[in-house]
């Protein structure tokens, strides 16, 4: 059956893409990198700059991600009225948590009994769709508005006590403000919330504010890109700028260091759990200037990277099956038994806490991962366009 293809907005599949393939890095060094379980690639005392940089550059990923996910739903609304991408938002968003709890966890565990369970990007995301599902309901300017206070007023609460006993404290916790929290549901089952939901949130408003410049009635290419230009510059001058006061905007100051190099990774190293506004407008404002630069470009590498751009539930999904499953090989390879399994250190099945190998295997299998699924993805991306089924629009 042939499907009438819509026209895409190349720019964020060039961006959505790149962040795509970025991500794999930081997966496959979870699983590769012989520290990754015992200690922080972002800990100043023990990391090196490159180790710091191949965490550091994956930041990105998240936020852009949601940031992105505030636009397609934007331009998705286009052909909808209020009500059916209200209901397309939350029914979209529940499916993500969904998928989070049971085709991400499994993957990244492989422990069949889910004795513990991630709530990570698809959590996020799925969370703030649905938040953004309500708020459709409204307008562009209240969801604008909405966003802009909390992304730039949440780190309030890093100067305010909250008790963390109680109902209040516990939901503050899970959704606002906490590292991460654990929900223990007894018999050593556990629920791991990494990402919180409200900063997320905030990044999704503001994308959806963000596509209303796509309104070809309203905008044109040029005057598009010079908003864009303005936006992403600001936040970068402000992320700046508050990095430099050092009192608001992160739970985390930057300190001196033992030199100039260690001194401005202490400056880089904003809060991503949860997401600080110094971290958010450090990680939007290049991808937001990349966004503006992109939209007439036409390369070999942007020919690329759309592809993953263009399917990005499918590759995430997929990509983490197939790091674990080459873990699983190298795990067997490098001399390990079945009796080493399940590490009592470690919470991923066939990744002992003390596994692991230098940095340059950990490149090596990233552009393996990638490389292979390539054509995987240029597959379903043609499936996709030339198909009609209702849970193609989940996918």
């Amino acid at each position: 059956m042939e499907v009438k293809i819509k026209p895409r907005v190349q720019s964020i599949d060039i961006l959505r893409g790149s962040i795509m393939v970025i991500m794999a890095l930081d997966h496959v060094r979870d699983y590769f990198h012989i520290y990754a379980v015992t200690d922080n690639p972002t800990n100043l005392a023990t990391t090196t700059p490159i180790l710091f940089f191949t965490r550091w550059i994956t930041h990105f990923c998240a936020p852009t991600f949601l940031f992105l996910s505030g636009i397609s739903a934007c331009l998705a609304g286009r052909s909808k009225t209020k009500k059916e991408l209200s209901i397309f938002l939350i029914k979209r968003g529940l499916w993500l948590v969904f998928a989070e709890v049971t085709l991400v966890t499994l993957a990244l565990t492989f422990d069949p009994l889910y004795n513990t369970i991630y709530l990570l990007v698809f959590w996020s995301i799925g969370m703030s769709m649905i938040i953004l599902g309500l708020l459709v309901l409204t307008n562009p300017t209240v969801i604008i508005i909405t966003g802009a206070i909390i992304l730039l007023g949440h780190n309030i609460f890093d100067y305010i006590k909250i008790p963390a006993d109680g109902t209040g404290g516990k939901l503050f916790n899970y959704f606002v403000a906490a590292r991460a929290s654990v929900i223990s549901l007894g018999g050593g089952r556990n629920i791991i919330i990494a990402y919180m939901v409200v900063p997320c949130a905030a990044v999704m408003l503001l994308g959806y504010g963000a596509g209303q410049l796509y309104n070809a009635a309203l905008f044109t290419p040029e005057k598009r890109r010079k908003i864009l230009l303005v936006i992403g510059t600001a936040a970068i001058a402000l992320f700046i700028i508050l990095r430099l006061i050092n009192q608001y905007g992160d739970p985390s100051p930057w300190l001196h260091q033992k030199s100039g190099t260690f001194t401005f990774l202490s400056f880089l190293n904003a809060s991503k759990s949860p997401m600080s506004l110094d971290f958010l407008c450090m990680t939007l404002g290049p991808s937001i200037l990349v966004l503006a630069l992109t939209e007439q470009v036409q390369n070999k590498f942007t020919a690329f990277v759309t592809v993953y751009g263009k399917t990005p539930f499918f590759y995430f999904v997929i990509h983490l099956y197939l790091i674990h499953i080459l873990c699983i090989i190298f795990f067997f390879a490098s001399g390990h038994t079945a009796k080493d399994i399940k590490s009592p250190d470690a919470e991923f099945f066939f990744r002992p806490a003390h596994y692991g190998f230098p940095l340059w295997v950990v490149y090596l299998v990233w552009v393996f991962v990638v490389l292979v699924l390539y054509k995987p993805c240029k597959w379903f991306n043609k499936y996709r366009s030339t198909h009609s089924q209702w849970w193609l629009k989940y996918i």
